[in-house]
């Protein structure tokens, strides 16, 4: 290899003709990003809706047909009518559903 040239990394050589783990990897690290993303934008004070049980197959196919990027999933963003949220459900207290061991 000639000077201006990297040699192959470690990652770069374990992806490298697996197709299934370039897919799997690269979905969960888009969902991780996603995350942050909703983080970021409660931390700025919008609400956030992520929807993530819908027909990804049909929202491809109208908004990126012609792409080879694909839904993972979508995030409705906006300030929330707070008279219509739907109020936090009761949750379990730690000791009811969990044990230090």
């Amino acid at each position: 290899m000639g000077s201006d040239q990297h040699e192959p990394t470690a990652s770069a050589i374990y992806f490298r003709g697996n197709d299934d783990t370039i897919f799997n990897d690269a979905f969960r690290n888009g969902t991780l990003q996603g995350a942050y993303f909703m983080f970021s934008a409660r931390a700025l004070g919008l609400d956030c809706g992520p929807i993530s049980g819908l027909k990804k197959s049909e929202v491809d196919a109208e908004f990126l047909s012609g792409t080879a990027q694909r839904t993972n999933f979508l995030c409705c963003l906006g300030y929330a009518d707070t008279e219509k949220l739907f109020r936090r459900l009761p949750r379990l207290e730690f000791d009811e559903v969990a044990r230090i061991i």
